[in-house]
Order: C-alpha cells, then sequence, then structure tokens
C-alpha cells in the first residue's frame, strides 16, 4: 500500500439520509464495511467525523457562539457511537476516543493511546471535534493527521475534487488535481476552511479530496490511484 497511516474527515451527512438529516443505516453499513477492509490491507486508520446531519450551529446565529459549538460537539459523538457499532458489526475492532470528557461512553482523547491503538490494528474514531469552540471538524481533523503524523488526510465530499467554482452552479467549472495548500488559501478555495489549510501546510500533511459517492474510492485512494484533488 502507498500509504501507512491515514485520517479519513467524514461528514455528518455522510452518514445521513437523503435530506441530510439523521442517520441512514443502510449507508452507514456500507461504508463501515469499506472501512473494515482498511486495516486487513496493513493500513493504520483513523477518522474524525463530522455532526452536521445533527446539528450546524450557523443555523441559530442568535444562540450564544460556544454553547451552539459544545452542542456540535455532541452531534460528533453521536455519529461516532453510531459508526462505531457499524464497525462493529463489519467485524472490524475499533476505538471511539473523545476530545470531550464522557467516560461512561468514550475513552478520552490520549495521544500516545490513539497510535497505540492504531498499532494494534484498531480503527480509531476522533469524536468532539478539537473540543474547544470555534473549530470546525475540518480543523480538528488537520489537528488529529498530524498529531498521529497520518501520511495522508482524506476528505471524502460530495464532489470529485476540487474545482475553481461551484460545479453546480457552474457546468465550465474546473476541476483541479493538484494544488498547493499555499494556492488554496491565496484563492480562497472552499476545500477546507483557513486554520485547518494552515494546520496541514505547516505540518506537511498531504490532503487528498474525493467523492464518497462510490464508498469505494476510500480504498482507492489509499492504494494511491490518481482519484480526485491531491493538495500538497
Amino acid at each position: 500500500m502507498k500509504y501507512k497511516r491515514v485520517l479519513l474527515k467524514l461528514s455528518g451527512e455522510a452518514l445521513a439520509e437523503g435530506a441530510g438529516n439523521g442517520i441512514e443505516p443502510a449507508k452507514i453499513r456500507k461504508i463501515a464495511a469499506i472501512l473494515a477492509r482498511i486495516p486487513k490491507l496493513g493500513v493504520q486508520l483513523g477518522i474524525v467525523v463530522g455532526g452536521g446531519n445533527f446539528w450546524r450551529g450557523r443555523a441559530y446565529p442568535e444562540m450564544d457562539r460556544v454553547t451552539a459549538d459544545q452542542i456540535g460537539m455532541l452531534a460528533t459523538t453521536m455519529n461516532a457511537m453510531a459508526l462505531s457499532d457499524a464497525l462493529n458489526q463489519a467485524g472490524a475492532e475499533n476505538r471511539v476516543m473523545n476530545a470531550v470528557t464522557m467516560n461512561q461512553i468514550t475513552e478520552p482523547y490520549i495521544r500516545k493511546r490513539a497510535l497505540r491503538h492504531m498499532e494494534k490494528g484498531r480503527i480509531v474514531i476522533f469524536a468532539g471535534g478539537t473540543g474547544s469552540p470555534y473549530f470546525t471538524t475540518d480543523s480538528a481533523a488537520a489537528l488529529r493527521a498530524s498529531e498521529i503524523e497520518a501520511d495522508l488526510m482524506l476528505k471524502a465530499t460530495q464532489v470529485d475534487g476540487v474545482y475553481d467554482s461551484d460545479p453546480h452552479l457552474n457546468p465550465e467549472a474546473k476541476r483541479y488535481t493538484k494544488l498547493s495548500l499555499q494556492e488554496v488559501l491565496d484563492r480562497n478555495l472552499k476545500v477546507m476552511d483557513a486554520t485547518a489549510a494552515a494546520l496541514c501546510r505547516d505540518n506537511k500533511i498531504k490532503l487528498l479530496v474525493f467523492s464518497l459517492a462510490d464508498p469505494e474510492n476510500i480504498i482507492r485512494a489509499i492504494e494511491g490511484e490518481e482519484i480526485g484533488t491531491l493538495v500538497y
């Protein structure tokens, strides 16, 4: 395999029903079946999952920002636990490690313990974002990728890479095959928020943006196939 340790960022919508809300059992089982194959390929896997299928704090501008972000951390925990259960059913040993203290239901995030789990072939799901408000789950993914020294960060999206404009609105939009993280920042491309992009740049984390329309793309990406957009 081209990569030995990867961090996968999944949006909450990736697990959701058609309207983007809640959890679709068939969809989460399909994704879990793909993810369960990865440790068998000799690749260590960490996952950061968002919470947008349950909660988006920006939809409540009148709410205190810290409170809204903390509710979002709870939403990521629900998704992480659902994904963990699906992985268990797929036969993949895993652990949910949380940046927010919830000892009754998840392990606390401790970097060395997370690395040890992955070295033992367990998939580690990182919940709770960074544990602090004002940071997105993209930033959490970039942070965890840096901490575990991932060879590659995968970002599964609804489009097949990074475009110079919204391909849903502009049929002439150009897809990039390769970009630098500095170009992402300079051109204000909507790959991830600026904090996450800067973290990846400063810690030399390569990022691959690809479509999750076919979950097999996760395996293709880890095998080094030229799909999506490589941001480096």
